[in-house]
């Protein structure tokens, strides 16, 4: 099944402003917000030193910029995920996309590398794993796809024929030809799936109920012209 969306709805799914789950996602481990206090605390010292070599008694958009620059590490994340949906956005063409879950398994993949001293004294490179869950999706017109994710505990719900629904994208109006797809909703284990949360869930939702609602209409509007 494959529903075309109006252009509101997309934007609705997709917002400009990050989402909170979009925040969280790019708020990231302890050594991530490390980094970007660094950074906060590199550019406040050097809008300092450019206000104090070019001003004297100081200027008052100096003092702006270097605020904001010292809440990087806050407001960081939040710039990070509109750029991304930003991205996401350009897309014109959108539809609501309903198939199964054609085959599950796990598998690891090298997120990082750090370099670390053996017992030798010597410098070696270290990958790190991590555990990730692949599903390939499709429906009965052929489109296939496959998406990977983080592997957690609540993905022991997940097995093969599951219905699987999620936004697609295209550059073609008919959405002939996909382009990208979203997080991926599981509705019999009301679980999702995703590296990234690009949508928001509660429109999402909203829009599931609205299309299964109209096609109810629609299908006993047939039967009532039958009888």
């Amino acid at each position: 099944m494959l529903v075309p969306l109006t252009r509101q709805t997309f934007e609705q799914l997709i917002p400009i402003v990050a989402t909170g789950d979009q925040y969280k996602y790019y708020w990231g481990r302890l050594s991530e917000v490390l980094k970007r206090a660094l950074i906060s605390a590199v550019s406040v010292l050097t809008i300092v030193l450019i206000n104090a070599l070019v001003h004297d008694d100081g200027d008052p958009l100096f003092l702006l910029v270097g605020i904001m620059a010292g809440l990087y590490w806050l407001w960081g994340p939040v710039l990070l995920a509109s750029f991304r949906n930003f991205k996401f956005r350009r897309y014109p063409y959108s539809g609501l996309w309903q198939g199964k879950v054609f085959d599950v398994y796990l598998t690891e993949e090298v997120v990082g590398q750090e370099e670390k001293v053996n017992k030798k004294g010597e410098l070696i490179i270290v990958e790190n794993l991590e555990q990730r869950i692949n599903l390939e999706l499709g429906d009965k017109t052929g489109f296939t796809v496959e998406m990977q994710a983080p592997l957690s505990r609540y993905h022991q719900g997940i097995y093969k024929n599951q219905v699987a629904v999620m936004l697609v994208m295209s550059y073609q109006q008919d959405l002939e030809k996909i382009a990208k797809y979203s997080d991926v909703y599981l509705p019999t284990v009301n679980l999702w799936v995703s590296d990234y949360p690009y949508l928001r869930k509660d429109v999402f939702m909203e829009v599931i109920n609205q299309v299964r609602s109209s096609r109810r209409k629609n299908k006993q509007h047939q039967q009532n012209h039958l009888i």
